[in-house]
């Protein structure tokens, strides 16, 4: 770093993104990106929006807000686009986070929410998961936090139902509680309905999973309206024009062929499955994923090997170093193709290494 960068920023540790290599093709299942290109009215209207890019974008992405709105059953002033979901979560910590009010949330969970704490510079708990890696709703409640919950959680991919956020939401009325549902499309319930009598709920959301649109930015969150108004001074403090004018569009595209977004969700769950399946029987042990990726690990095979043996396979999937999950590879779920080239990759790699 330079010798102008500001000391409050020194000891920053920041996100460490998944690998996108250049130097050749891969197979990539390690960034949890869908195999599916967007929704062809995505794609039509992000191109007609580009013909008019000398403008600005809609600082209030009225159009966007209006088709969520009706899709989510809530009103638009009760939700606000971001430049991916990131966006909301950093908004959500600067917003609802101080010295008197510290952040919470496990320790194994989305790396990007001690980087926005600390960006933000305000303190923060960290949760052990219990031994089988799921959260004890338990944990949350009380203690004067604002908490943030990944469901279902990453790396893991295990959900909470809504009761259990629910049990979180009543054990903290008096503090904000996050719910990252960048996942939630592939098996596990939104929470949203519970905004209806819980104040100090706030859910974000992501188009990068469920609806193809990962390389557009474009994310949300949806609470009361205060809370949105919240976020929106943030957001207005910053940067007005946050979603560009053909990532809108592409968003209200998408939003009109919903049932393109379902059918790759129902393809990705029955992948997923298949996936498990020869995996186990493979030898491999999974947590209970409802999320676009597997969480595994083999008794006999060291995590990091098989990540690197892939790897030169032209495999690319997720090894995490921390402890606890060492031993363990995130698997993102593709094409068909995709996954049984992977299983036929493990399989020679469980003869050389067994």
């Amino acid at each position: 770093m330079s010798r102008f960068f500001s000391d409050k920023f020194k000891a920053l540790t920041p996100y460490t993104p998944g690998e996108q290599p250049r130097e050749r093709r891969y197979i990539k299942l390690n960034t949890n990106e869908s195999p599916f290109p967007p929704s062809p009215r995505a794609v039509a209207a992000a191109s007609e929006a580009a013909k008019n890019v000398q403008l600005y974008s809609d600082p209030t992405a009225r159009a966007l807000n209006e088709a969520m709105a009706a899709l989510l059953g809530v009103e638009a002033d009760e939700i606000l686009f971001t430049n991916g979901s990131d966006e909301v979560l950093n908004f959500a910590f600067g917003a609802f986070c101080d010295d008197t009010c510290p952040a919470v949330f496990p320790d194994i969970t989305y790396g990007f929410y001690p980087v926005f704490a600390e960006y933000n510079r305000v303190p923060y708990k960290v949760i052990p998961l219990k031994d089988d890696l799921t959260i004890d709703p338990a944990d949350y409640y009380g203690g004067g936090h604002t908490v943030f919950i990944a469901n279902p959680n990453a790396p893991t991919g295990i959900p909470l139902t809504r009761a259990q956020i629910e049990g979180i939401l009543k054990a903290n009325p008096d503090n904000v509680v996050v719910v990252d549902e960048a996942y939630v499309d592939f098996g596990a319930e939104s929470s949203v309905p519970l905004m209806r009598e819980y104040d100090n709920l706030l859910v974000t959301g992501t188009f990068s999973k469920s609806r193809s649109m990962a390389g557009a930015r474009l994310g949300f969150g949806v609470g009361c309206k205060t809370l949105i108004q919240d976020l929106n001074t943030i957001k207005y403090a910053t940067n007005p024009y946050n979603v560009n004018a053909m990532t809108m569009a592409a968003g209200v595209g998408a939003l009109a062929d919903e049932a393109y977004t379902r059918r790759n969700c129902r393809t990705v769950v029955q992948n997923r499955e298949y996936t498990a399946e020869k995996l186990r029987a493979m030898g491999f042990e999974l947590t209970d994923s409802r999320a676009n990726f597997v969480f595994a690990r083999h008794p006999k095979m060291d995590g990091g090997e098989i990540y690197r043996r892939l790897k030169e396979r032209g495999i690319l999937v997720r090894h995490f170093d921390a402890p606890r999950i060492d031993q363990f590879n995130r698997i993102t779920i593709g094409t068909q193709d995709d996954m049984d080239a992977l299983l036929a990759a493990l399989k020679t790699i469980s003869e050389e290494l067994l």
